[in-house]
């Protein structure tokens, strides 16, 4: 698994955040996690889960201006 702090999660598309996500959650299911990962998991899936959260915003936002260009028309 990578490690990807919030600066890195920019060069990511949404799936490749989702994956890791579904990854880290694999990771911490595990019955042999380590206790001192638990940190660094929840640490990088918060910075996933901002990451993911904004680009649906952007994405949202970005539809209703296509959208509403269109009823102009």
């Amino acid at each position: 698994m990578k490690n990807n702090t919030p600066e890195t999660t920019q060069e990511l598309t949404y799936t490749q955040a989702m994956q890791q996500l579904e990854e880290i959650v694999a990771q911490m299911q595990n019955p042999n996690c380590e206790i001192d990962l638990l940190r660094d998991y929840t640490k990088q899936s918060l910075a996933l889960l901002k990451f993911c959260k904004t680009r649906l915003t952007q994405t949202d936002e970005e539809l209703r201006k296509l959208l509403e260009e269109l009823e102009k028309e």
